[in-house]
C-alpha cells in the first residue's frame, strides 16, 4: 500500500512539474510572438510612411519616430547573403557591413590601434511601447538581429560596445529619456550614459596617464531644441521638446587633432556638439568623453553617414593614423542598412 501511495504521489509531483513546464514554455512563447507582431508593426509603420512620403511615425505621449529606423529594425538579418537583399545602398556590393567592419580592423590591428565598435541602438528599440501597441516597455530586447550580429563580430575579434542593456535599465531618469523625443537623436543623458560606457572600455593604459589633464567642469541647463523629426511633421501646435543637457566648460572639449582618441562615426557624435549646428553646442559625446578622459578627442564624425563617408574622412588625412591609440566607431545601427554602404577603405597604407 505505501508503495502504491509513493508512486501515486510521484506522479502527481510530476504532473505538477508538467503543467509548470507548460506554463513556462507558454509564456516564453508568448514572448516571442509579441516580439514578431512588434516587428511586424513596425514595418508596416515604415511602409505606410514611406507611400505617405514622410520618414517621421507618430507614436505614443508626443514621441515621434524616423521611419527608416523602423523599417531596419523589421528587415532581419541583415549581413551575409542576406545584406543584398535587405540594405538600401546604391551598390549591392557594398551592402554587407561585415567585410568592411572587419578589414578596418585589421588595418588598425597592423598599426597597433585598438578598435571600440559602438552601434548605437534604435529608439523604438529602447522605448518600443512608444511606437507600437506591441511593445513591452520593459529590459526585454527586441533586437535579435543586432545580438546575433555583434556576437558574430566579438568571435572575429572587435570589441562591441553594446549600449542596449545600459540604455534599457536607464530609459527613464530624474534627467530625463536616453533619447530626444521629437529627434532622430539620443539626448543629453543618452551622451552621457555613452561617455562613461566608453571610457570605461578604454580604462587606464599608460598611455592615457601620460597626457597631461585638464580639470573640465559642467553645469545643468534646460534647453529647448527644433527636433529634426518635429520640423519634418509640420506640426506647430505640438510644443518644442525641452531637454536637459549637461554642459562642459567651454572651449576645453574642441576637437584636438593630436589627440590619441579618434571619435569616428554619424551625427550621433555631433549633436550638441560645437560647430555642428545641432541644437546646442558643449553637451555632445564628444565633450563628455572629454570630461571623462581630462583632454579632447579628435571627433571624425559626417552628418548624414558614419560608416563610409567617416572612413574617407580618415583616408584623406593621408597620415596612416600617426600617434593614435583607438578609435571609437560610433554609429547608428540605422547604418546597417539604411546609409550609403559599407566600402573597404585603405585608413591605412
Amino acid at each position: 500500500m505505501r508503495t502504491l501511495r509513493n508512486l501515486s504521489l510521484l506522479k502527481m509531483g510530476n504532473l505538477r512539474v508538467v503543467l509548470y513546464l507548460l506554463l513556462l514554455v507558454g509564456f516564453l512563447g508568448f514572448s516571442v510572438a509579441e516580439t514578431e507582431l512588434f516587428i511586424q508593426s513596425l514595418a508596416k509603420k515604415a511602409t505606410v510612411a514611406e507611400a505617405q512620403k514622410t520618414t517621421v511615425v507618430s507614436g505614443k505621449d508626443g514621441w515621434l519616430f524616423f521611419a527608416p529606423e523602423l523599417r531596419h529594425l523589421s528587415v532581419g538579418q541583415f549581413w551575409g547573403e542576406a545584406a543584398a537583399r535587405v540594405s538600401r545602398a546604391s551598390n549591392p556590393e557594398f551592402a554587407d557591413p561585415l567585410p568592411a567592419i572587419l578589414d578596418f580592423k585589421a588595418q588598425l590591428d597592423k598599426a597597433g590601434i585598438a578598435l571600440i565598435f559602438v552601434p548605437i541602438p534604435a529608439k523604438a528599440t529602447i522605448y518600443p511601447e512608444m511606437v507600437s501597441e506591441h511593445g513591452t516597455g520593459t529590459e526585454t530586447r527586441t533586437d535579435k538581429y543586432h545580438q546575433k550580429f555583434y556576437d558574430i563580430l566579438r568571435k572575429q575579434g572587435v570589441n562591441v560596445l553594446d549600449l542596449t542593456p545600459i540604455f534599457l535599465k536607464n530609459r527613464f531618469t530624474d534627467t530625463g529619456p536616453v533619447y530626444c523625443k521629437q529627434d532622430t537623436h539620443w539626448s543629453g543623458r543618452g551622451c552621457v550614459l555613452a561617455a562613461e560606457a566608453i571610457a570605461e572600455a578604454i580604462g587606464t593604459p599608460s598611455w592615457v596617464a601620460e597626457i597631461p589633464k585638464r580639470n573640465i567642469e559642467t553645469e545643468t541647463r534646460t534647453t529647448e531644441i527644433t527636433g529634426d523629426l518635429w520640423k519634418e511633421l509640420g506640426d506647430e501646435k505640438l510644443q518644442k521638446e525641452q531637454l536637459q543637457l549637461t554642459y562642459v566648460k567651454e572651449g576645453v572639449s574642441a576637437s584636438w587633432r593630436a589627440s590619441p582618441v579618434v571619435l569616428l562615426g554619424d551625427s550621433h557624435s555631433l549633436v550638441f556638439h560645437a560647430g555642428s549646428g545641432m541644437h546646442a553646442q558643449g553637451a555632445g559625446l564628444p565633450d563628455h568623453l572629454a570630461h571623462q578622459f581630462g583632454f579632447p578627442v579628435d571627433v571624425v564624425a559626417v552628418r548624414g553617414s558614419g560608416a563610409t563617408p567617416s572612413r574617407l574622412n580618415l583616408y584623406r588625412r593621408r597620415d596612416n593614423m600617426k600617434g593614435k591609440r583607438v578609435v571609437v566607431w560610433c554609429l547608428s545601427v540605422r547604418e546597417f542598412t539604411e546609409g550609403q554602404g559599407w566600402r573597404k577603405v585603405p585608413v591605412i597604407r
